[in-house]
């Protein structure tokens, strides 16, 4: 049978539905670039903020009218919209979805595909699942249980995410994800360094560990490892199986220790990249949130993190328009902001969640078009301040993963993750090559390979010789 998976939201939803696939073309399934060819219908939802539900509930009646001509497709609910509560409600509403599927749990529709006998009409094509594993470099590369990607993704994904941490148990005011994810829990190491291999030998060249806070990696289980012990087991392992680099998000200010920071200064392969969600600049909003930090106590974050890590990047995220929010407190936001200039900033608009604290004790009494104001305000003044901060990089030389091409260039990205575009004939996807900048701007950079602009320096050296 023929799969198609929609990911709506966060990069945790991207590795759910990486897990997903995998389970799929473990039994034979394959997947269709074609999502009206496909006979088995997934969509990976968000509810973070509202605009991503109405997405999710859009597509939904889309397939429940195609699925009325063709009763045999089967149609999937899986992620935050699902939860981790049984979805009585949710199954009573959308009476025509086949399966649901709590976030990072693809069993339901194994077993719902079983139950068809699709199951054993899959495992009965034994060829074609034979060839899936002869796709890979080796066949007992991949052991039973880890993640084997999708049959168009092998030795072609360059990028790959791997969650450390499941669930949340910090609930932020205005956050739904301890609702819908359930709690904390921290995925043994033994999991997580065989799902590194198992990418690894599969071709990708860059990982990056996730976590709601992944900074609390650990924090559930007594005497465990913490986050800088994982990444140096993590980083021996890339060493071994040649991922030139390593990530990590979101973390929390408030679980972001000195020994994790020196740990990234220390690791060649973990990449000088933290993203610290901030959420405000003004001590009272940042109390309603329940945050449990202050805008200074932010202020010496940053100041830590730049003293400690060389070269860093730091990207945030900010809320505009939270309940209560005058004027004169988004101002502080504007200023934080404008003080720290930091390398990028995810800017959002408040969206009551139902079931969150602050949709149930507080009004949401900033008008829309006043959200908005805000939120265009912050963006305008964090490209000035990108743009300015890549205009440094101008004539600079600097490593660059490729990750694939785009418009007839090849798209890639720093240690820092900003995104740089290179015009060149050969096959850079998973290559990591010296690129000279010779553009900038606040969203990417262009440039040319440093192998290039040497040949042509030689070629003008010896043309001038022969012409004198």
């Amino acid at each position: 049978m023929h799969y198609y998976i929609w990911t709506l939201g966060c990069q945790m939803n991207t590795a759910d539905s990486q897990l997903l696939a995998s389970e799929l073309e473990k039994h034979g399934h394959h997947a269709t670039e074609n999502w009206e060819d496909a006979d088995i219908w997934v969509i990976n939802t968000c509810v973070v903020r509202q605009s991503a539900e109405d997405k999710a509930y859009g597509r939904l009646y889309q397939l429940h009218a195609l699925k009325q001509r063709d009763p045999s497709r089967i149609i999937g609910l899986m992620g935050c919209l699902v939860g981790v509560r049984d979805p009585l409600r949710l199954r009573q509403k959308l009476p025509f979805v086949d399966v649901f599927m709590p976030p990072s749990d693809p069993r339901p529709l194994l077993t719902f595909l079983a139950d068809r006998g699709a199951e054993a009409e899959a495992l009965a094509a034994d060829a074609v699942a034979r060839a899936h594993r002869d796709a890979l470099q080796d066949e007992d590369d991949i052991a039973s249980g880890d993640l084997v990607l999708p049959v168009h993704e092998r030795n072609s994904l360059v990028s790959a995410h791997v969650p450390v941490v499941y669930g949340c148990s910090f609930a932020c005011t205005y956050c739904i994800i301890p609702f819908r994810r359930g709690v904390e829990r921290s995925r043994p190491v033994g999991e997580i360094v065989a799902h590194v291999r198992s990418l690894a030998r599969q071709g990708v060249r860059e990982i990056t560990l996730l976590g709601q806070i992944v900074d609390r990696y650990g924090k559930d289980i007594p005497d465990g490892p913490d986050l800088s012990d994982l990444l140096h087991i993590v980083h021996d392992v890339a060493e071994e199986e040649g991922v030139a680099r390593i990530r990590f998000l979101t973390s929390h200010p408030n679980w972001m220790t000195d020994r994790l920071l020196d740990t990234v200064a220390a690791l060649p392969r973990v990449m000088p990249h933290i993203e610290v969600p901030n959420q405000a600049g003004d001590d009272e909003v940042l109390a309603r949130m329940k945050r449990g930090y202050t805008a200074e106590d932010y202020r010496r974050l940053i100041a830590r993190i730049r003293e400690r890590i060389p070269g860093v990047a730091i990207h945030t995220d900010i809320i505009v328009g939270f309940p209560g929010e005058t004027e004169a407190q988004f101002q502080r936001t504007y200023d934080l902001l404008a003080e720290l200039r930091l390398d990028k900033a995810h800017i959002a608009k408040y969206s009551p969640r139902p079931g969150t604290v602050s949709a149930r004790r507080m009004i949401d009494d900033v008008p829309p078009e006043e959200k908005e104001r805000r939120r265009k305000a912050l963006d305008d003044l964090q490209s000035q301040i990108v743009a300015e901060i890549n205009a440094r990089s101008l004539g600079a030389t600097v490593p660059v993963l490729f990750e694939d091409r785009h418009r007839d260039k090849w798209r890639g990205r720093t240690p820092q993750n900003k995104l740089v575009f290179v015009e060149s004939d050969r096959d850079l996807r998973g290559r990591v090559e010296d690129v000279q900048i010779t553009w900038t701007g606040p969203w990417s950079m262009q440039g040319r390979l440093l192998s290039d602009v040497l040949a042509t320096a030689s070629g003008d050296t010896i043309t001038l010789a022969v012409t004198r």
